[in-house]
């Protein structure tokens, strides 16, 4: 939810102020520019009015976003450390794109590209360890991870080893043996990915570390890509906890069905009709594209009766995953596209992505180089190899006698000096291998290096790049946005019982079950069966299990039974009816047939305070905004210029 919040708070973000624009809209003696208001007001409307009734629609939710932002930094939320160090974490990933050598980013782009022309099938056993593990933690990992390679090379099998007590620790493992299937380019993180395309078939890498802790991959086919599929699927759903009784019930429904299909029943009106897969069954079981150029995947004997299909239209028989049985019809299917049709998207891929970091050592020689780059030699690192010691590698080391802040290296005049490194030094010593101080040092003092020019850079950003400036403010008042309306509206109407109790009981007239049927609905295939239903509830004796044995003997498809108190006005399948208490005659409704036996008609009545909950909470978390934006309006003082406002489309 935050990251949804935070994304659309983004459409409503100051741009730099111009002092030639003038000002549409002031608060706290703080100006909005015409330009800064039109850029936000054409993002948030691709197809922008220019009357008035429409630019007063929106400056009046202008005026609420503004409003609340003033009233966070009013109350520092700008300063909350957590909050602080999210917006750095946004800062950093922001910055990414302008930090990169862009002749190695295309490079890059192009490698991606060439990945995504193929498909490796690897297995992999991981060892976890957490990023800031120690050097003793970290060593443990490696060195059981070198243990299990042993055995592999040695003649054991991989699958076995990886499934083995203390052996991977990727929670697929019992079920997969660590096969992960094919992929691409993009489908796991880069580091994974670039070991898997560098290893031959057959081999089994050397440890490697990303994100997850170590891994070692057995690389054990490779193969051209193929492609970009789109399918919909029928499926009969089983679920984890089904017992074999319901899973073979399953398997008889979905193979009945396919009988179906084959006798040339309209594949919509079965999957209307039968498919229990509810967010695709009333658009024809349609999936998201999956395969080359999507981060999308399936489980692999879905994708691999995908594939199997040879043109648009064709469908599968009954396939089995961990859901239940599907069906699957190709929709449409799509080679690799050619490199230059889909460089940008490829670039923009890259650019988020951890391969991206790979472009920054030759980005900071060539800083170096444009800003003067001088260093100081190993004098004043000499004082740091006399000084470090085995604290260091447990995190209680410190720097108190350093007296001195000689400087180390010189960058566009500014000078990074001997506490600037040793602060460094304190706060990045996880992960760091044991040796001897000169070595740790050597390395430390090029990771500081690296690390100080591209956090140097970073700093200059905002002048010289205005899209980057504007898009960290807008993260900025998307992060406050989000954390001051918790606070005063969303938490607190949660919290609040007491506050929602008395809300509920001023406004409960409100809060109203509709007519509803406490009633039986038998759903039946056809006009047959529906009467062969009927007539069986004639007899008082007989009940709904009795009815489904009977009608379901030899098919899972003839009827469905659902018991509830329905809203008749949102179930499509009772409005307009006209059902009386007892049994109902059949009637047919959008190609199915149905017999409802009702037990009561509920009138209007009051709900309940548990029963109305949801609803209640929602009304009054949109009763204490409306209250708390009175406040703001008279403590943040706002006044829209309309003359400036209704101008927006005058040049």
């Amino acid at each position: 939810m935050k990251t949804l919040f935070v994304s659309i708070a983004l459409l409503f973000t100051s741009l730099s102020f111009s002092q030639k624009d003038p000002v549409i809209l002031t608060i706290d003696g703080k100006g909005v520019t015409k330009s800064e208001f039109l850029t936000i007001y054409l993002k948030n409307n691709p197809t922008p009015k220019y009357d008035q009734a429409s630019l007063d629609e929106y400056i009046q939710l202008f005026e609420k976003f503004k409003l609340k932002v003033a009233e966070a930094e009013a109350l520092g939320y700008d300063t909350i450390p957590k909050l602080i160090k999210e917006l750095e974490g946004y800062r950093k990933q922001l910055a990414l794109p302008y930090l990169i050598d862009s002749a190695q980013n295309q490079a890059l782009v192009k490698e991606a590209y060439e990945r995504s022309r193929f498909e490796v099938r690897a297995s992999h056993i991981l060892i976890r360890i957490d990023p800031n593990a120690s050097p003793a933690d970290t060593l443990v990992a490696y060195n059981r991870l070198i243990g299990l390679k042993a055995r592999i090379d040695k003649g054991e099998d991989f699958a076995s080893v990886a499934k083995m007590k203390n052996g991977s620790e990727d929670p697929s493992v019992m079920n997969n043996g660590g096969d992960l299937g094919y992929f691409t380019a993009f489908q796991m993180v880069y580091p994974f990915e670039d070991k898997a395309f560098n290893t031959k078939i057959g081999e089994v890498s050397n440890p490697f570390r990303t994100k997850y802790g170590y891994h070692i991959v057995k690389v054990t086919d490779k193969r051209a890509a193929r492609g970009t599929i789109k399918v919909a699927h029928l499926m009969i759903s089983t679920g984890k906890e089904a017992n074999q009784e319901a899973k073979e019930n399953a398997e008889k429904k979905i193979n009945e069905i396919y009988q179906k299909l084959l006798a040339g029943e309209k594949w919509d009106e079965l999957v209307g009709l039968f498919s229990e897969d509810p967010g695709t069954a009333k658009k024809g079981g349609e999936l998201p594209p999956f395969g080359t150029g999507t981060t999308q995947r399936m489980v692999p004997s879905f994708e691999d009766a995908a594939y199997l299909l040879k043109k648009d239209g064709d469908f599968s028989a009954p396939v089995k995953t961990d859901y239940g049985f599907h069906i699957i019809k190709r929709l449409e299917w799509n080679d690799v596209k050619p490199f230059e049709s889909i460089k940008k998207e490829i670039q923009a891929k890259v650019n988020k992505d951890e391969r991206s970091k790979k472009t920054q050592d030759s980005f900071v020689a060539k800083l170096k180089a444009n800003y003067g780059y001088t260093n100081a030699g190993s004098k004043p690192l000499a004082w740091f190899v006399a000084n470090l010691d085995s604290s260091y590698f447990v995190g209680s080391w410190n720097y108190n006698k350093l007296k001195s802040n000689k400087v180390i290296f010189t960058l566009n005049k500014k000078k990074f000096t001997q506490k600037d490194f040793a602060e460094y030094l304190r706060k990045n010593y996880r992960g760091i291998k044991k040796e001897a101080a000169q070595r740790v040092i050597e390395i430390q003092v090029k990771n500081w290096e690296k690390a100080a020019i591209l956090d140097y850079e970073e700093s200059l950003l905002p002048g010289k790049y205005p899209a980057y400036r504007s898009l960290v403010n807008e993260y900025h008042d998307g992060i406050l946005l989000y954390e001051v309306m918790s606070d005063k509206v969303w938490n607190k109407a949660v919290k609040d019982t007491s506050g929602l109790r008395m809300f509920f009981n001023k406004n409960r007239d409100k809060y109203l079950w509709p007519n509803r049927l406490d009633a039986t609905i038998y759903e039946c295939l056809n006009k047959d069966i529906a009467s062969k239903v009927y007539n069986m509830l004639l007899n008082d004796t007989i009940n709904s299990k009795h009815v489904i044995e009977a009608i379901n003997k030899n098919t899972e498809l003839n009827l469905k039974v659902k018991m509830n108190k329905f809203d008749v006005s949102q179930t499509p399948s009772l409005k307009d009816q006209n059902l009386s208490v007892g049994l109902n005659n059949s009637y047919e409704f959008e190609g199915k047939f149905y017999v409802v036996k009702v037990a009561a008609k509920l009138p209007v009545m009051q709900k309940e305070f548990q029963e109305a909950k949801g609803a209640s909470t929602s009304d009054y978390q949109n009763y204490l905004e409306q209250e708390w934006l009175k406040e703001l309006r008279a403590k943040h003082p706002i006044v829209v210029n309309k003359s400036v406002l209704y101008g927006l489309d005058k040049k």
